[in-house]
């Protein structure tokens, strides 16, 4: 399905968790392990405004004729653009992608768009910066081991804080 997560790098976002608890296979089971990573994936995601993976993604925008910044980031491809009715014609819409990795749309028309761009900042767990990853298995193990009764470490804030990305406004051109 577009928009998940790769179950590989889930598996491996539970291997850093479990390695950071120093927890043996078996142990709280698999399945919340994988729950508790993938927790700390979407907090991670949010936190950094950024999609950390890259994955197909989709995102509905209006037809007003007037470029739109996409939400996903960093978005390396614009693929299509579906109306209510099926693919848009190439004269309906049009998509850039600027330096920064922002992805830009135009639609006419009456309505709205469903708009597919693959975005995200590397391709597998093993492409993340060490930070990031750092801070996923720490924020992971702490929602396993707190059973959420207690506020996060400091320290996944302080690893992640580098690779943020903040956005103060929407931007229309």
């Amino acid at each position: 399905m577009a928009g998940e997560i790769p179950a590989t790098v889930l598996a491996a976002a539970a291997a850093a968790a479990r390695a950071h608890a120093r927890a043996e296979q078996g142990v709280d089971g698999d399945a919340v392990w994988l729950d508790v990573a993938s927790a700390a994936l979407e907090v991670a995601e949010a936190f950094l405004g950024v999609r950390l993976i890259a994955r197909d993604l989709e995102e509905r925008v209006a037809a007003t004729g007037g470029w739109r910044m996409l939400l996903a980031m960093p978005v390396a491809a614009i693929t299509e653009a579906r109306g209510t009715n099926g693919a848009l014609s190439p004269d309906a819409w049009a998509a850039d992608v600027d330096a920064d990795g922002r992805g830009w749309v135009r639609v006419s028309g009456p309505g709205a768009a469903t708009v597919t761009c693959h975005a995200g900042l590397a391709a597998s767990w093993d492409g993340l910066p060490a930070g990031v990853r750092q801070g996923i298995a720490m924020l992971a193990a702490h929602l396993l081991a707190e059973r959420g009764g207690a506020a996060p470490p400091a320290a996944v804030a302080a690893l992640w804080r580098p690779y943020r990305q903040i956005r103060l406004m929407e931007r229309r051109a």
